[in-house]
């Protein structure tokens, strides 16, 4: 989403001229370009407006220490502003110290997402807090609302042990009696959050305000939080300052954050509303709701990247011990085609490889280069279609696949000879650099042999073409 905008910022540092002292020239230079970069990011004009005064107030005049450059100087001074802009560094968390059931009450426009939102909130309370959470579809408006709710609850029910769950549907009810129902059967049925999903509408109007001031009235809500979509923009600024002026927000989430909007919504939300940003949501699947880090967002806009975002994510979504079950097996040069579906899924539960690359200092640039090219996972889901098609002792080896076999897997999985091949050539390889590996004596050994005979060099000899050279590079 930040894409265009941290493009912009990176060349701006790195146009400003050398010295010991930030002129008042390079800034304002630099600022007029950090200017133009924010209002094509669909930035708020008030709030560029006080960014940027902000960010020249610090930066003229402003020493250079030796070995940074002016252009890391500023660029330290945009971080600082950006986080600042974005909310303050740190998360800020819900409210579960309230007595229980904890009322939160879902409020936004039709089509923002409330209702996947919702499913996603409760997996995060039950699986990270343990919390029994009930959930309850206010929307009597929009057809099966209710029931799609329900589905999601017994689809993230079935991952947390029952401890999410929804009210059962009465028809003929309206949102203040279902909101009364809910909050009833959290207390009777020892629930410790209630997440009251309401209906939305096409636009903001009154019937739908008094609707939410009702619920809100009845069930008293600890978190209202607005759900709002950040493809829409400014337009998402804006819904949020209605709501905030006429409900009252303690929250904002914003959903499809993985889009190709340009951000401006999330920088200018804080500064126009005064309610913080609490989550993001970055897909469909359930999992896929996480905390707002102002600093991270400020890392990235820059070009500095989110290595701690993304070892929460992997610390979240892999499987460590079948990670390391694997990893054994590759250093014992026992590594199959098996393993390697096992490492597909665990690249897969990631995302793609394009936000991985987002997350890591530096890589602004060689996503650049990469523009146009194959950065999303799709090869290796055809990967797994090809494997999938052969049986478990060719999967287990695959020495034994020849023209026959692979024209039967070929036509199995709905690819090309020529892609088998490419496949099994490419796992051959990697078995052999594997093999060679495990010779040396492991990672360890391959450690201690960096520098001499026997080490890096030797192990690459031979591979490439004539002359030893490496086949990569």
């Amino acid at each position: 989403m930040f894409e265009q905008l941290s493009g912009r910022m990176s060349k701006v540092f790195e146009g400003l001229s050398r010295g010991e002292r930030l002129s008042e020239g390079d800034v304002t230079e630099a600022m007029r370009e950090v200017r133009l970069a924010m209002l094509e990011a669909d930035v708020a004009l008030p709030v560029v407006r006080s960014f940027v005064s902000k960010v020249k107030e610090r930066a003229v005049g402003g020493e250079v220490l030796d070995g940074v450059s002016p252009g890391q100087a500023v660029a330290k001074i945009v971080n600082d502003a950006l986080i600042e802009a974005l909310g303050g560094a740190g998360a800020v968390p819900l409210n579960l110290s309230a007595p229980a059931p904890i009322p939160y009450l879902l409020v936004g426009l039709q089509g923002a997402g409330k209702t996947t939102t919702a499913g996603k909130l409760a997996l995060r309370l039950a699986s990270r807090e343990r919390k029994r959470v009930l959930l309850a579809s206010l929307d009597v408006q929009r057809p099966a609302a209710q029931l799609q709710l329900q589905q999601i609850a017994e689809q993230v029910g079935g991952r947390t042990d029952g401890l999410v769950t929804s009210l059962p549907i009465e028809q003929g009810q309206g949102p203040v009696e279902i909101a009364r129902r809910a909050l009833d059967a959290g207390r009777r049925e020892g629930f410790d959050i209630v997440i009251l999903d309401t209906a939305g509408r096409l636009a903001i109007d009154e019937a739908l305000m008094d609707e939410v001031r009702q619920v809100r009235d009845v069930a008293k809500p600890v978190e209202t939080l607005l759900v709002v979509d950040a493809m829409t923009g400014q337009d998402a600024v804006n819904t949020a300052q209605s709501f905030k002026d006429q409900i009252g927000l303690t929250g904002v989430i914003m959903s499809r954050m993985d889009g190709d909007a340009r951000g401006g919504a999330a920088l200018s939300m804080k500064a126009v509303t005064g309610e913080p940003i609490k989550f993001t949501g970055s897909g469909e699947k359930m999992e896929a709701l996480e905390e707002f880090h102002p600093e991270r967002v400020a890392g990235r806009i820059l070009g500095l990247g989110d290595v701690a975002g993304l070892v929460e994510k992997a610390s979240e979504q892999l499987d460590q011990e079948e990670g390391e079950r694997v990893a054994k097996r590759m250093l014992a040069g026992k590594f199959d085609l098996n393993d390697y579906v096992s490492q597909i899924n665990q690249i897969n539960r990631l995302g793609s490889i394009s936000g991985i690359l987002g997350m890591l200092p530096g890589m602004g640039k060689l996503k650049d280069k990469l523009a146009g090219k194959d950065l999303d996972t799709s090869i290796f889901n055809r990967h797994k279609a090809i494997i999938s098609s052969m049986t478990a002792q060719e999967r287990s080896a695959p020495e034994i696949i020849k023209a026959s076999r692979k024209k039967r897997i070929a036509l199995g999985s709905g690819t090309s000879v020529p892609e088998v091949n490419r496949l099994l050539k490419q796992f051959s390889e990697m078995s052999t650099m594997m093999k060679r590996l495990n010779k040396m004596g492991g990672l360890s050994g391959l450690m201690r042999g960096m520098g001499g005979a026997g080490g890096l060099g030797d192990m690459f000899k031979g591979m490439g073409g004539p002359g030893g050279r490496p086949p990569f590079g």
